[in-house]
């Protein structure tokens, strides 16, 4: 792997352990199929750390606290 992709990876914890949990995406890194953004993408999307997840994972939280409210009522 390039020095410059293993200085990104060790200096973002979070994504250094993403990195060991999903090897199989060291292959394409080393190879230039996908950078360090995509990456970084891609590992957003799957743990749904995106805002837009964020938001939704809100709103979820606020109506069972609806619902159980209601039902307590």
């Amino acid at each position: 792997m390039e020095k410059y992709l293993q200085m990104a990876f060790r200096s973002n914890v979070k994504d250094y352990n993403r990195l060991k949990e999903n090897s199989y995406y060291i292959k394409d890194l080393n190879r230039g199929i996908i950078d360090y953004k995509n990456f970084v993408e891609k590992m957003k999307l799957k743990y749904k750390e995106r805002v837009t997840d964020k938001i939704s994972n809100v709103m979820d939280n606020m109506e069972m606290i609806n619902s159980v409210l209601s039902v307590l009522k």
